[in-house]
Order: C-alpha cells, then sequence, then structure tokens
C-alpha cells in the first residue's frame, strides 16, 4: 500500500495553503497515494487551532479521505486540544507512532 505521511511543523500560512494543502490534495484526488496522513507538531498545532481558515480546509481534506493526527504535547501546550478534536483530528502522543512510521520504511516529508 502507498501511503505519505506529512509531518506538518510550520506555521507558515503561505506554505500551508501554497505547498502542504495543495500537494495533499492533489496526491489523494489523483492516486498520487493511496493514503495521504498529516502529523499536526509543534507551531502547527498552534496555527490549526487559531485559523478559521486552515480548518474549514481541514475539514475539506478530512471528507477527501485524508488523515490527521496532532502532537498531544503541542497541542495541551498551545491550548488547542479540544479544537483538534473537534475538527475529527486524532491528537495523540506521537513519538511512539512517527519512529514506527520511519522504522517501517513509510514515506514521510517534513513541511
Amino acid at each position: 500500500m502507498k501511503k505519505l505521511h506529512i509531518l506538518w511543523t510550520t506555521d507558515n500560512c503561505d506554505t500551508v495553503f501554497n505547498m502542504l494543502f495543495m500537494y495533499a490534495t492533489n496526491a489523494k484526488l489523483k492516486g498520487w497515494w493511496e493514503e495521504v496522513n498529516i502529523i499536526i507538531w509543534g507551531a502547527s498545532a498552534k496555527l490549526v487551532g487559531n485559523d478559521s481558515r486552515i480548518q474549514t480546509e481541514i475539514l475539506e481534506m478530512i471528507h477527501l479521505g485524508i488523515t490527521f493526527e496532532a502532537c498531544r504535547d503541542c497541542a495541551e501546550n498551545f491550548g488547542v486540544t479540544e479544537i483538534l478534536e473537534r475538527l475529527g483530528i486524532n491528537v495523540r502522543y506521537m513519538g511512539i507512532p512517527f519512529t514506527e512510521y520511519l522504522k517501517s520504511n513509510e514515506q514521510v516529508v517534513t513541511i
């Protein structure tokens, strides 16, 4: 199975809208990857929790079948855990799952 994990750490909206969301959406719609999973970690958690445009885009991407996970520590540090969970994002401690992705040779791109 072709699965791509995108590790999203930036809080730069230009990069988010003009690279991350654009690529992830096209990758799913055009079948470049069977599965696309976006991992929200670091500053991106704060951005998602505080930007309604980002939240709307995430909901649309989830509707397309793109999955989202978020680092629980980061979400708690920025006070956005409940917002992320309401969006349907799987908020959990990411150290072990991310390490498993890497060890299993799944494809990971960092933004």
